[in-house]
């Protein structure tokens, strides 16, 4: 099958990975399926932490290049609560108190 037969709204369209996919569905290895997909969580990803917002409620995962900007910048730290960090959130951009999960 040459390059130029290659239908994009195909079986490969629908089972492959798209340039524009979330990177964790890029990612090699072994995928769960089933009662697995339902019952698991995904493995940690090396050199990330996941920043949880008090505003929106999001948890995103962000490298720690970024979220070392990201206290770089503007930021507070107030001890002894749970989103102990002023910091501008991944997810909504606004800035706001923030949870830093280091082990999650």
């Amino acid at each position: 099958m040459s390059p130029s037969s290659v239908d994009p709204s195909g079986k490969a369209a629908l089972f492959d990975g798209h340039v524009a996919a979330a990177p964790d569905q890029l990612a090699n290895g072994p995928h769960p399926y089933g009662k697995d997909a339902l019952y698991s969580s995904p493995r940690r990803r090396p050199r990330t932490v996941v920043v949880e917002c008090s505003h929106c409620h999001a948890r995103t995962r962000v490298s720690y290049a970024d979220l070392g900007v990201r206290l770089a910048t503007i930021s507070f730290w107030m001890p002894f609560q749970r989103h102990q960090h002023w910091i501008r959130c991944p997810g909504c951009g606004r800035r706001c108190w923030c949870r830093i999960g280091w082990t999650e």
